[in-house]
């Protein structure tokens, strides 16, 4: 679930340059305190642990357990986030006209500002386990001002069965909970996810460039027309496996 944005996307705007009879002490000084990561969240919850909001210059990032969750640009340049698994996500498939999304796992909300900047999206339902982070997700990362916004707040399992029980589907199911699990772990509660992909649409599971997602894809190979693994970049953590054309016959074994 953690990222590894790029150094210079948090890197903040230089202040005015010091003047000649600036002294050397001086102007590292001035330089350290413009850049000196401003703390605007402290908090602690008990199903997640430290959470942070930390503002870095014109990005301001998640932090749980000191591993960034999500950023937002709070100049409104969503452009650094390309090269991110939250962006190559939605690249990595294709959409039908203002898809119906499911995110599992909110973070502060990356994905939800992407999908309604890149695919407008006509309804975005989310799972989140824990109340302490909607809260700071809708606080902090703007979520109080998306529409059409569907907050499920439960853990994954029972809420996943309860949409399954209720029969819904989604054109775009992007999976960011099992992150770090080992695939035999994973892999149970990932086919739990193949009824509630709709016939043209795509599940996205984020993984660990460590977690060997080679046995997953050969399993869920069996449930869908088309399965990609691709890495986001070369210096990043996160491996994305893209599912499509889901086989119906066997979405409902599943």
């Amino acid at each position: 679930m953690a990222a590894t944005p790029d150094n210079s996307a948090g890197a903040g705007s230089p202040g005015p340059e010091p003047s000649d009879s600036t002294e050397p002490g001086a102007r590292r000084a001035s330089l350290r305190a413009i850049k000196r990561p401003h703390i605007a969240f402290s908090g602690w919850s008990r199903l997640s642990g430290k959470i942070r909001v930390v503002d870095r210059g014109r990005e301001r990032q998640l932090m749980v357990h000191g591993e960034i969750l999500s950023i937002y640009p709070l100049d409104g340049n969503w452009t650094r986030v390309r090269r991110e698994y939250w962006w190559k996500a939605l690249a990595f498939v294709e959409l039908p006209r203002r898809p119906s999304a499911l995110l599992i796992g909110l973070g502060g909300g990356t994905q939800i500002h992407l999908l309604h900047r890149l695919a407008s999206p006509r309804q975005i339902t989310v799972i989140e386990r824990d109340p302490v982070i909607v809260r700071v997700a809708c606080e902090w990362f703007g979520l109080d001002r998306i529409a059409k916004l569907e907050i499920v707040c439960d853990d994954a399992e029972t809420a996943i069965a309860g949409l399954a029980r209720a029969r819904r589907q989604f054109d775009y199911v992007m999976e960011d909970v099992t992150y770090a699990d080992e695939p035999e772990v994973a892999l149970p509660k990932l086919l739990a996810m193949v009824p509630l992909v709709t016939p043209r649409g795509s599940l996205v599971i984020n993984r660990h460039r460590h977690g060997d997602p080679k046995p997953m894809a050969r399993t869920l190979r069996l449930y869908f027309g088309q399965v990609k693994i691709r890495r986001v970049r070369r210096t990043g953590e996160n491996t994305l496996i893209c599912c499509s054309r889901p086989r119906v016959s066997r979405a409902a074994d599943a």
